[in-house]
C-alpha cells in the first residue's frame, strides 16, 4: 500500500492536461508504441474531434524508482466548466493533483476553481508549467502568479511541455515523493467509493471504485449501500488501456467491478460498496447533488422510441451523473423527457452521444425553469412547459423563481459584470472585496434569465476569470408573456418560450431573423410569425426557390412561356395548401444563441 500513488490533472480548458498524460504513460511504458496516439485516454469519438475531455479517465502506471516499484493510478480530468462535476468526482478518489498551467497563458478561472476543490478534499498539490517549449511561454511570471496563489517555493514548480516531454521524469518523480501513499486499513471491513460507472451491453454495468478500507476478492459477495442490494462480483481489476482482472483488491487501489447489474438505476456515483459477511458502520460520505443550471424537453422523433429513449438516457445517466431527467409530454412532439443539464456544452454534447452511442435522433426544445401560475379561482399551478399554461384570460398572474447569484471575479472585470446582470433583470444586493483584487457580488435574479447564454457570456466577458454560484431564492411576480413562433400560420409549440414583457418584442424578432437563416427554402413562400396571442410582433418571410421553366423554350411566341409560368404558378399555390414545413434540429438550438 506504501507503493500506491492516487492522483489527478487538473487544469483550466486547452492547458495540455491530455497531452502530458500521454506523456506520462509513454514515459511509464504503459501504452505500447503502436497503440500511441494523441488523447490517448479521450476513448470517445466526440472527444477527439472536439479535441476536448469530457469523461474523466483512471489508468493505472507501473514505475520504478530508485529500485522499488510504484503503482500510480491517475485520471484524467476535463477542463471545460460544463463538466466540473467530473472534476469533483476524480477529486474525491485522489490523495494528490498535479496543477497544470500553461506558460502562455497563465493562471485562469477553471485553474482556481479546480484548486480550491482539490484543497477542500485536502489533496497534495504539485503544480506543473505546460507548454514551456513555446515561443509566447513566460515562465517566470507565470511561476510568481502560482507562488502567490498557493504560497509554495519556487523549487517546487515543474517546468514541463506535454508535446516535447521535458520535465516528465521531474513529475513522475515529484508524484512518488510528495504525494502521500493512501491510508487505510486493508483488514477492516471493507469500503469502497463508486466514482464512476459505464454500461456494457455485454458485461452489464461496470462500476469504478476506489477501496478506502478493507480487501475485496473476486466471487466476493457485495452490498452497495444506498440500495441495499447485493451482488456476487464475477471480477475486479484495475484499469490500464484496456481492463486488467485482479484475484484480490485491497485499500488505497484504485479498480472496477463487474457483478452482472443490468439495471442502472442500481448503481448511483458515491454509493459505497462492502461485504455481506462483514459490513461496514456507515457509508462514505458521498459528493455534492448536482445542481442542473438548463432544463430542456428531449423527445424522440418517432414517439415508438420513447421506451429506448428512456433506457438511452438511464444508460447514459451511468456515465454522466450530472444529468437528471423526468418523463413529460408535448401537443407538437408527443412523449419525451424534461431534462436538467449543467450549460449549453452539456446539453449538446449530451444531445451528440445519444444519436452516435445510442442511435437516437432526438428534438430538443427550448430550455425554460418551472414557473407558478395563479388563475382567478385561486389555485396553483407548476407549470414546466410554456405549452402548458392556461388561456391568458384564466391567469391572474404568473410567479417565476429567483435566484440569489454569488459572482467572485477580479475588480477589472466588475464594469461588463454588472452590465450583463442588470440587462437580465438583476438587482445588486451587495459587493465586497475578498482579498486583494478579488471581488465578490451578490444578485437576485430570475433564473430564466440565466438559463440561456448568461454563464457563457459572464464567462467572456470576465476572460474566464468570473466564478458562478446560485441557490434558489423563492418566487416573485413577474410581468411574463407567452411567444409563440407560428409558421406559415401553424404554431409550432417545440420554440414556444415565456419571457417577460420588456424582452418580448426584441427576443421575437430576433428569433424570426434566426429563424429564417436556418429553415431551407422551399417552392413556396414561408411566413415566420412571433406572436404574442393574437396579435403579430415580428414577421420575416423565407421566399420561394424558383424554378426556370421556360429554360427549354427556345424563341417562338411569349404565350409560350406565359402559359408554362401560368402553370408553375398553380403547382405552387396547391403546394402552398398541402406543403409542410420541416424544422430543421439546428434551429431549435440555435435559438439558445441568438446574439
Amino acid at each position: 500500500m506504501k507503493n500506491i500513488r492516487n492522483f489527478c490533472i487538473i487544469a483550466h480548458i486547452d492547458h495540455g492536461k491530455s497531452t502530458l498524460a500521454d506523456r506520462l504513460l509513454e514515459r511509464t511504458r504503459t501504452v505500447d508504441a503502436k497503440d500511441m496516439e494523441a488523447q490517448v485516454l479521450d476513448d470517445m469519438d466526440l472527444e477527439r474531434e472536439r479535441g476536448i475531455t469530457i469523461k474523466s479517465h483512471a489508468i493505472q502506471m507501473d514505475y520504478e524508482q530508485d529500485g522499488e516499484h510504484y503503482a500510480l493510478n491517475l485520471i484524467d480530468t476535463p477542463g471545460h466548466v460544463d463538466f466540473s462535476y467530473e472534476v469533483s468526482r476524480s477529486i474525491a478518489a485522489c490523495e494528490g493533483a498535479l496543477l497544470v498551467v500553461d506558460a502562455s497563458q497563465g493562471i485562469q478561472a477553471q485553474t482556481i476553481s479546480n484548486l480550491y476543490m482539490a484543497v477542500d478534499n485536502d489533496l497534495e498539490i504539485i503544480p506543473v508549467i505546460n507548454k514551456c517549449d513555446l515561443e509566447s511561454a513566460k515562465p517566470e511570471e507565470v511561476e510568481d502568479e502560482i507562488i502567490e496563489l498557493i504560497g509554495c517555493d519556487r523549487s517546487e514548480i515543474i517546468r514541463a511541455s506535454g508535446k516535447t516531454g521535458a520535465g516528465v521524469d521531474d513529475i513522475l518523480r515529484a508524484v512518488v515523493e510528495r504525494v502521500p501513499a493512501p491510508k487505510g486499513d486493508p483488514e477492516a471491513p471493507l469500503q469502497a467509493l463508486i466514482f464512476d460507472s459505464v454500461f456494457n451491453p455485454f458485461r452489464g454495468i461496470i462500476a469504478y471504485f476506489k477501496i478506502l478500507n478493507g480487501t475485496i476478492k473476486t466471487d466476493d459477495f457485495v452490498k452497495f449501500v444506498s440500495t441495499g442490494k447485493e451482488y456476487h462480483a464475477d471480477e475486479v481489476g484495475v484499469l490500464k488501456l484496456e481492463m486488467s482482472p485482479r484475484s484480490q483488491l485491497s485499500a488505497g487501489n484504485v479498480g472496477y467491478i463487474i457483478s452482472g447489474i443490468k439495471t442502472s438505476r442500481e448503481v448511483r456515483v458515491g454509493d459505497t460498496i462492502t461485504h455481506v459477511a462483514n459490513p461496514c458502520d456507515k457509508a462514505i460520505e458521498g459528493f455534492q447533488e448536482v445542481k442542473p443550471m438548463v432544463f430542456a424537453g428531449v423527445y424522440p422523433i418517432e414517439t415508438e422510441d420513447f421506451e429506448n429513449l428512456r433506457s438511452s438516457l438511464e444508460k447514459l445517466q451511468l456515465n454522466d451523473a450530472s444529468l437528471t431527467f423526468q418523463p413529460e409530454s408535448s401537443a407538437a412532439l408527443g412523449f419525451g423527457f424534461r431534462c436538467g443539464f449543467l450549460g449549453l456544452l452539456h446539453m449538446e454534447i449530451v444531445q451528440e452521444r445519444l444519436g452516435r452511442e445510442f442511435d437516437m435522433d432526438v428534438i430538443t426544445t427550448v430550455p425554460n425553469v418551472s414557473y407558478l401560475v395563479h388563475d382567478k379561482k385561486g389555485n396553483v399551478t407548476e407549470v414546466h412547459n410554456p405549452s402548458g399554461l392556461p388561456e391568458a384570460t384564466l391567469i391572474d398572474y404568473i410567479e417565476e423563481p429567483y435566484i440569489r447569484a454569488t459572482i467572485i471575479t477580479q475588480a477589472d472585470f466588475i464594469g461588463p459584470i454588472m452590465t450583463l446582470c442588470l440587462s437580465k433583470r438583476g438587482e445588486l444586493v451587495k459587493q465586497e472585496y475578498i482579498s486583494g483584487n478579488r471581488m465578490e457580488l451578490t444578485f437576485d435574479m430570475p433564473l430564466g434569465e440565466i438559463v440561456i447564454d448568461f454563464y457563457d457570456k459572464l464567462k467572456s466577458i470576465s476572460k474566464g476569470y468570473a466564478s458562478f454560484d446560485y441557490h434558489l431564492n423563492g418566487f416573485r411576480e413577474s410581468k411574463l408573456v407567452k411567444l409563440d413562433i407560428l409558421l406559415n400560420g401553424e404554431s409550432v409549440d417545440a420554440l414556444s418560450t415565456l419571457t417577460h414583457e420588456t424582452n418580448s418584442v426584441k427576443f421575437g424578432r430576433r428569433m424570426c431573423e434566426k429563424l429564417k437563416e436556418l429553415i431551407p427554402r422551399q417552392q413556396f413562400d414561408i411566413a415566420i410569425q412571433a406572436a404574442i396571442g393574437a396579435k403579430i410582433i415580428a414577421r420575416e418571410t423565407i421566399k420561394a426557390v424558383r424554378k426556370d421553366v421556360t429554360a427549354k423554350c427556345y424563341g417562338g411566341d411569349i404565350s409560350r412561356k406565359r402559359k408554362l409560368l401560368e402553370k408553375q404558378k398553380a403547382g405552387k399555390k396547391r403546394m402552398k395548401r398541402i406543403g409542410s414545413v420541416e424544422v430543421p434540429q439546428k434551429a431549435f438550438l440555435a435559438v439558445l444563441k441568438l446574439d
